[in-house]
């Protein structure tokens, strides 16, 4: 069962990562912001119709929560969205897909933080070790590229820290389906999300696109709403209440990879040391599977999940 499992959340990152080169060139007809909102438009509405059909209207419902809902879904959910599009602008999508392989580790210290629970420290050495892999990838065994972040670095920092935190509040809500949660928190990230993006055409930082713009990029349109925003979410959200958020998360690790994958396909040349970096991040997923596994009992197997975190498309970014 637990084999299994793990196919979720790999479908998720395959599609995740499938994104970046996908919606690169629509971004050469939407600014970023409009791109984004014009994306999960669409995404919220999908959601919204499925969880309507498989529960029903009771389930718009917040329960009493609304204030828990807006909150992690504007700092989480809207935070991570438009601080990665705003990096985008200052950093290539390569170093802002670095910063999204920090997801495990930044989870786990925001357990430690706020709820003192320690990280296994196993699991952390293998984060890491994968982090490590995924920076080979990126930077191409070079680190003076890492230096240029600036002002994205910042914003890819605050990105993340906010997902961290959306993350750990979404275990209170175990209760909950991870349909039910992905679509509230989405519906509450996507007004905010809203906001900012119309205030932003509003004072000329950015414009917003025209019919035939959206018409252009109607084929990416569709990829980053039914397989991102949908499919690859659902397809998360069930991985991580299976296999747990911190073992899930390992598997973030995968995203800059995937891209990496999808580029040489389409006829990039890597080096030695690209190569052997995917190599260590794939090894470091697969020992932390296996040795989690191995530490699981057949009771322990049969628990649910203390951590069921439903978390909403981390990888809502656009490249250019």
């Amino acid at each position: 069962m637990r084999s299994r499992a793990v196919a979720y959340p790999l479908l998720a990152v395959l599609g995740w990562g499938v994104m970046f080169p996908i919606l690169a060139s629509a971004l050469n007809r939407v600014d970023p912001l409009n791109l984004t909102i014009a994306r999960y438009l669409l995404a919220v509405a999908v959601l919204v119709a499925i969880l309507l059909f498989r529960e029903g209207a009771s389930a718009l419902r917040h329960g009493g929560r609304t204030a828990e809902v807006v909150v992690l879904g504007v700092v989480g959910f809207a935070g991570f969205n438009l601080l990665t599009n705003l990096a985008l602008e200052h950093a290539t999508p390569q170093q802002v897909s670095l910063f999204v392989a920090t997801t495990p580790v930044i989870t786990q210290l925001v357990r430690w933080v706020r709820d003192g629970i320690r990280p296994k420290p196993l699991l952390l050495a293998l984060s890491l070790v994968a982090l490590i892999g995924v920076g080979l990838v990126i930077t191409r065994g070079s680190l003076a590229g890492l230096g240029q972040f600036g002002l994205g670095g910042l914003m890819m920092i605050g990105a993340v820290l906010g997902w961290g935190i959306y993350t750990h509040g979404a275990s209170r809500f175990g209760e909950w389906s991870p349909l039910r949660f992905t679509t509230l928190t989405a519906l509450a990230g996507t007004a905010a999300m809203l906001v900012v993006s119309v205030g932003a055409d509003a004072v000329g930082w950015q414009h917003a696109p025209g019919a035939a713009d959206l018409v252009a990029i109607t084929p990416q349109l569709a990829y980053a709403v039914l397989v991102g925003a949908v499919i690859a979410v659902l397809a998360w959200n069930t991985g991580v209440q299976r296999l747990g958020a911190a073992n899930a998360a390992l598997f973030m690790n995968l995203v800059p990879v995937t891209t990496f994958a999808v580029q040489i396909a389409r006829g990039y040349r890597p080096v030695g040391v690209e190569l052997a970096g995917a190599a260590l991040t794939i090894a470091a997923l697969v020992a932390a599977n296996v040795a989690t596994r191995a530490r699981t009992t057949p009771a322990s197997q049969a628990t649910a999940v203390a951590d069921p975190v439903a978390v909403v498309d981390p990888v809502a970014v656009v490249s250019r």
